[in-house]
């Protein structure tokens, strides 16, 4: 539901249809069993959440990739350069 000027207006869901492996499925069932939602609440809360910590992760790249080109300091373009390349190359 988004709001626009304090009026609800209800936006139709979209369908979608996925195929999670055994082991994932198993995985959500519990989950949504312990928090006691639905599976398809747990899984849209999944996808928000990954969603979202994609986006903390592009804005922390950005972030990084700005102090670096700001930087003077070599030891902390260094280390800069370091945490830039574990973030795109991973460990």
């Amino acid at each position: 539901m988004v709001y626009y000027d304090a009026v609800p207006v209800y936006r139709k869901p979209v369908r979608r249809s996925v195929s999670l492996p055994p082991s994932v499925a198993r995985r959500v069932r519990t989950l949504a069993k312990t928090n006691r939602t639905s599976t398809n609440r747990t899984l849209v809360e999944l996808i928000e959440s990954g969603l979202e910590a994609q986006e903390r992760g592009r804005r922390r790249f950005l972030e990084l990739a700005d102090r670096l080109t700001q930087s003077r300091d070599k030891s902390e373009q260094s280390r800069l350069k370091e945490e830039l390349a574990r973030m795109t190359f991973g460990e």
